[in-house]
């Protein structure tokens, strides 16, 4: 596997954690939803959860109306900080990152668990982000991605304690930043970078609706790629060379890319700009590209068929106008490593035994998820869904029908448990 471009702190903190013991034994894994269900504090807490759900689903609708936007995250994490606090957690604090964390002490310091869902959405500043019924089903910008995984994460804490289960080992519960858009991670490359930095043993996010397991990583590459020249007036100037002419080769360029179907690999050009005034040759014209693929060297190949593309725009435009004054500059923006957890591994395995002793589907997916980065450093970790129903993902009406929605909850509370065991 091709490795990720990843600072020396984080590729030391993945060579502290890889080190600090596996998780049980393969076996004990794929039976560990049958034992813990046979438990009765454990028991209770399953059925607490359930119980719980009409509570979790207000908290949702009460998390998802305060706005969280991109790099703007700070008033959901203080209110997120204080659901923390009431729910029993100890150690509540905001990183320098801005993710939100508290702990729930195990018998021991390890194993820990490191189990997240993220605060932010892709929704800019002001949006409306009001919670609507249409009968039981909830409208509102995030109020399944990642409202529900928020509160899931709140539900498990509460039940845990109502229950009085206690771990062998220690979890620490997180509201990560920046897992959309150009956040790029940042709030979970901070904590294995430096804020919990070889102090996770397994890490586990809550991320969506359904009951899926995400155990393979989706990487992908985002630039920002600037066409620049001289500019001038339509009229006057005329054969100069153009740089959003360039930009338009470039893009008819990549429109025509042949890419793997297995593994699925995409490309996608997802905002254009620059320029002016319609009467004038811009000096400049930019676009921002997203490229994706669960294969590193899938997505390496499509990567250097993309910087090709862009060069070969820009010389083309120089030579139509026998001109050579244009530059380009490809800024690298995003960077998610592919990778997978093996769908034998014990992490997985645990999953897939916990939503099978509740009688749930069982279903393994992939994503680009902020377990992307624990997969890329060997570190065991999967995303689960939330539970429940939803459309509409990053759209302002995305939708979320709560029909069932407490399996999301029971089957995550039953994970964490199963995480914090030796």
């Amino acid at each position: 596997m091709t490795k990720p471009t990843l600072s020396p702190g984080l590729l030391a903190a993945a060579l502290v954690v890889s080190t600090a013991g596996t998780v049980f034994a393969q076996q004990d894994a794929a039976n560990i939803g049958t034992k813990l269900m046979n438990d009765a504090a454990v028991k209770a807490a399953v059925d607490t959860i359930r119980a719980a759900e009409p509570q979790t689903i207000e908290n949702q609708i009460r998390i998802c109306e305060v706005e969280a936007p991109p790099f703007k995250e700070a008033k959901r994490a203080e209110m997120y900080a204080r659901m923390f606090r009431e729910a029993g957690l100890q150690n509540v604090r905001i990183d320098k990152e801005g993710n939100v964390l508290g702990d729930r002490p195990g018998a021991q310091p390890r194993p820990r668990l490191v189990f997240t869902a993220h605060l932010d959405t892709v929704f800019p500043e002001g949006t409306d982000v009001r919670v609507k019924r249409d009968g039981a089903i909830l409208r509102g910008p995030g109020i399944g991605d990642d409202c529900r995984g928020l509160a899931v994460l709140l539900a498990v804490v509460h039940a845990m304690n109502q229950a009085k289960v206690q771990t062998p080992g220690s979890i620490t519960f997180v509201g990560t930043v920046g897992e959309e858009g150009l956040g790029d991670l940042r709030g979970v490359k901070y904590l294995f970078n430096e804020g919990m930095k070889g102090q996770i043993d397994r890490f586990v996010s809550i991320d969506g609706t359904g009951l899926g397991i995400t155990h393979i990583a989706v990487g992908s590459l985002r630039y920002r790629v600037t066409f620049k020249g001289p500019g001038g007036h339509s009229y006057g100037a005329f054969g100069l060379s153009n740089p959003m002419h360039a930009l338009g080769r470039a893009v008819a360029t990549i429109s025509q890319f042949e890419v793997p179907l297995d593994p699925k690999t995409t490309f996608n050009v997802g905002r254009i700009g620059g320029g002016t005034s319609v009467n004038a040759i811009p000096f400049d014209a930019w676009m921002e590209v997203d490229m994706r693929s669960a294969s590193p060297s899938a997505l390496e190949a499509l990567d250097t068929k993309f910087k090709r593309a862009v060069d070969e725009a820009v010389r083309d435009e120089d030579a139509r106008w026998k001109k050579n004054v244009l530059s380009v500059d490809k800024a690298l923006v995003g960077m998610r490593p592919a990778g997978q957890t093996s769908a034998n591994s014990p992490i997985v395995q645990a999953a897939v035994s916990v939503t099978r002793a509740l009688g749930f589907p069982i279903a393994l997916d992939e994503g680009s998820t902020d377990s992307n980065i624990p997969i890329s450093l060997g570190i065991p970790a999967i995303t689960i869904d939330g539970g429940g129903r939803g459309t509409g993902s990053h759209a302002l009406d995305e939708a979320f029908d709560p029909t069932n929605s407490w399996m999301g909850s029971q089957r995550a509370l039953l994970l964490a448990i199963a995480l914090a065991q030796q």
